[in-house]
């Protein structure tokens, strides 16, 4: 047996088992690639009886970073004693804001309600009284990153196993959300007696321990499409009353989610005499279009590239990420969040950087660029496979909303706006996003960006019952476009690579 002490707390651990299997999920370790020894993102500084370096580390790691005791989690084994220190970059910049539309109030709840979105990446929370006033707010990086960046990979670590654990710590990070809330609104967090709960039909799946087998495979059906209402105790939310009503809105289908159910409500255009897109640019780009009584829906797998995740210094929005970049007299110039020394990209920093590249020529149209790597702002750099990232990603956004439009037999010219939701589409340059092909260039001046419209329309299923009335309206009339093997996606995915 060894001592294994991480971040300060003791953990008794065989030896030969990997630091990542030691560190304990509410340390919260980020592991994109979900422990494959693909991405180089979870370095930890360690010390100790430790395996020597593996291939993978001295591919990924600079000399320095060897030199100052960087090690990766998922390469390195604990020989014996040993001390792990996990570095705590903050939650970054993480989206709850979102204007929430007139509404009838008839709460769910009798004291105080909890609105949360479980995305992806975040997660995000409300807490109201019955009165409909907001009194907090908070939000936190999901800690199911460390089985993997994207839903494809929780999918296999929910089948390999992990089914429990997944469901445990997004549960303890809810508590921990509930708890801030609570303290900041000066209440006790058992007097929440409701709540409602969006996420992504694969995060709901997780969240309440279900099947994600039928997830993994075509045809691709999910267990349960939710619209669901339980106890926390049976949920397994611990920190509200244990009879607090919960919750879980409606999926569409397997990959199109809660999130977009509820976004769609906070939005409005379901409602609209006008023509409407709506889209939810993420790990997984999540669409709608509204023209009458026609609801068409679709979802695109866009990959991490926009979450800062996947690319080889790709990061989330947080102290020393590069979120903007411009050309200044010829050159790259790079705004980073904190002002301090850059560490690496985050999405919206990306896009830029590709727009950028594009004005000054050292990025062609088809993706190419001269040597394997560009510097952004040294040390960070765009690799060759980044931007062939970008492009997969850019170009499943883009051929998504085309084919909507196709199969509404439309053009962009008859759409009055296209609404972007989400935390990365916040803070997009959209400018930017139609220079490098991510959404259609003439919908530009047509965009309205949301906020995080999926905790809007949470909370407004949780401060309305008839809100929940209309979202099932809604629904009954959607009509979802598959995308995988269809001709037209597949056309417009090709046609929508170059830049």
């Amino acid at each position: 047996m060894a001592t294994v002490i991480v971040n300060g707390t003791v953990h008794e651990s065989e030896t030969g088992v990997l630091l990542s299997d030691i560190i304990a999920p509410e340390h919260r370790l980020s592991m994109p690639c979900g422990g494959k020894k693909k991405c180089g993102k979870c370095k930890v500084y360690a010390k100790g009886a430790l395996s020597p370096l593996s291939e993978a580390e001295k591919r990924f790691l600079t000399e320095t970073e060897i030199a100052n005791g960087i090690r990766l989690a998922c390469c390195t084994t604990v020989l014996g004693d040993s001390e792990i220190s996990l570095a705590d970059e903050g939650k970054g910049a993480i989206r709850t804001d979102g204007e929430l539309p007139p509404i009838k109030l008839s709460p769910i709840f009798k004291a105080y309600g909890v609105a949360i979105d479980i995305g992806t990446t975040t997660l995000a929370a409300r807490l109201y009284d019955v009165n409909g006033k907001k009194l907090a707010d908070a939000s936190e990086l999901n800690p199911q990153s460390g089985y993997g960046a994207d839903v494809i990979s929780r999918i296999e670590a929910s089948m390999n196993g992990a089914s429990a654990e997944l469901a445990s710590v997004t549960l303890a990070a809810l508590d921990r959300l509930i708890y801030e809330m609570s303290r900041d609104a000066g209440i006790g967090a058992e007097e929440i007696d409701g709540a409602v709960i969006t996420g992504n039909t694969v995060m709901l799946h997780l969240l309440t321990e279900t099947s994600t087998e039928p997830l993994s495979h075509a045809p691709f059906k999910a267990e349960r499409l939710f619209g669901e209402t339980l106890t926390a105790e049976k949920l397994g939310l611990r920190s509200v009353s244990a009879d607090a009503t919960v919750y879980l809105p409606r999926c569409a289908e397997a990959f199109v989610g809660a999130d977009l159910t509820t976004a769609l409500l906070a939005s409005g255009i379901a409602e609209s005499d006008e023509t409407n897109l709506l889209v939810d640019i993420g790990t997984n780009g999540e669409m709608a279009l509204v023209k009458g009584e026609k609801l068409l829906l679709c979802s695109t797998a866009a990959g991490p590239a926009f979450e800062g995740a996947g690319l080889s210094m790709g990061m989330g929005a947080k102290p020393g990420a590069i979120h903007k970049v411009k050309v200044v007299n010829g050159a790259l110039y790079a705004d980073i969040l904190g002002n301090i020394e850059p560490k690496g990209i985050c999405g919206s920093g990306v896009v830029d950087a590709v727009a950028a590249l594009l004005d000054t020529e050292e990025l062609d149209e088809t993706g190419f660029i001269e040597d394997d790597e560009i510097v952004i702002s040294a040390p960070v750099v765009l690799t060759q496979n980044d931007i062939r990232m970008v492009q997969l990603a850019k170009s499943a956004i883009h051929a998504g909303l085309r084919t909507l439009l196709h199969y509404a037999e439309l053009d962009c010219s008859e759409v009055a706006a296209l609404h972007v939701a989400g935390g990365f589409g916040s803070y997009l340059d959209i400018r930017n996003a139609g220079k490098i092909g991510l959404i259609p260039d003439e919908l530009v001046p047509r965009v309205k960006i949301l906020g995080n419209a999926a905790l809007v329309g949470a909370s407004m299923l949780l401060l309305s019952t008839d809100c929940r009335a209309k979202c099932e309206k809604t629904l009954s009339k959607a009509q979802v476009i598959t995308l995988s093997s269809n001709p037209v996606f597949t056309e417009e995915y090709m046609e929508r690579m170059m830049f």
